[in-house]
């Protein structure tokens, strides 16, 4: 079962706040009040180290108080960076290889497209709409857990793919052999082709598959309105909007920016070398 961060980090954000404030309110009242008792009755007869004790002992915060009062802004930090500037995503999959590669840890752009609020997703403030070429993080339409793909197609849009050739609204998108390569698939390496396309200006690379088998039912869509259409670096390893359709624009989760960090699976120590931009 995945666990849903973004709910727990809320939930004890809010736990930890409710506690703080009842302090606030009314616990803390009850236990100035009792010091107050004290001092005026028991603690007159007293010396001044045994009152000094007995006065801490009743001002005492209860240890779940403590710990509220102590995570409350740590998390409150946490919370908002994570919710509102930046998000840590590892890449699962292979299906954006050679941009990303499984075992990267990059960060997501929360605000590049709008500021929404955490779990329920709604947008509070407008900022920029995706661009083809950008690399985004969303919820597909088939599933409630984060994808990342290539922004291909805007709302409107004619987007055709056809072997390996990729028409936006009728025009051919520019792409350059690099050479050849063996593609990972989950029936082993197979022969694949490397090239180095440009969409908006933007150069990225794309793999595929020598072998034939890869070709699809359906190779051509045109995008709905408030939709986008993704699609894998890994072009013919990629599960994605040729499969299970455009991304309404609700489910936008950030643009991917940068790679901070590698790890292989397993006690593998991490790596910095893949550290760079996202294009």
């Amino acid at each position: 079962m995945d666990i849903d961060f973004s709910v727990v980090l809320v939930s004890l954000v809010g736990i930890c706040g409710i506690l703080w404030l009842l302090d606030s309110l009314l616990i803390k009242k009850t236990r100035l009040a009792a010091v107050e008792a004290y001092m005026s009755g028991q603690g007159k007869h007293k010396g001044d180290d045994e009152r000094a004790d007995a006065v801490a002992a009743l001002a005492r915060e209860p240890l779940l108080i403590e710990y509220a009062k102590s995570f409350f802004p740590v998390l409150l930090i946490v919370l908002v960076l994570r919710s509102f500037l930046m998000e840590p995503f590892q890449i699962p999959t292979g299906s954006m290889i050679p941009t990303l590669e499984v075992g990267d840890f990059i960060l997501v752009n929360k605000y590049a497209y709008g500021v929404r609020l955490p779990v329920i997703g709604t947008k509070i403030i407008d900022v920029a709409a995706p661009d083809r070429g950008e690399v985004m993080v969303f919820i597909p339409p088939h599933e409630d857990k984060y994808y990342i793909k290539r922004v291909i197609g805007l709302p409107g849009d004619t987007v055709r793919y056809e072997g390996r050739d990729l028409y936006i609204n009728g025009e051919l998108i520019s792409k350059e052999l690099q050479g050849n390569i063996q593609v990972d698939t989950n029936v082993g390496a197979l022969p694949g082709t490397l090239y180095t396309e440009t969409i908006n200006g933007v150069e990225h690379a794309t793999q595929h598959i020598d072998v034939v088998g890869q070709r699809r039912s359906r190779t051509s869509w045109v995008i709905p309105n408030g939709h986008y259409f993704m699609m894998g670096d890994n072009r013919d390893n990629s599960s994605d909007s040729r499969v299970w359709g455009a991304v309404p624009e609700k489910d936008i989760v950030g643009k991917a920016v940068a790679v901070w960090m590698h790890k292989e699976p397993g006690l593998n120590l991490p790596t910095f070398s893949r550290n760079q931009l996202i294009n």
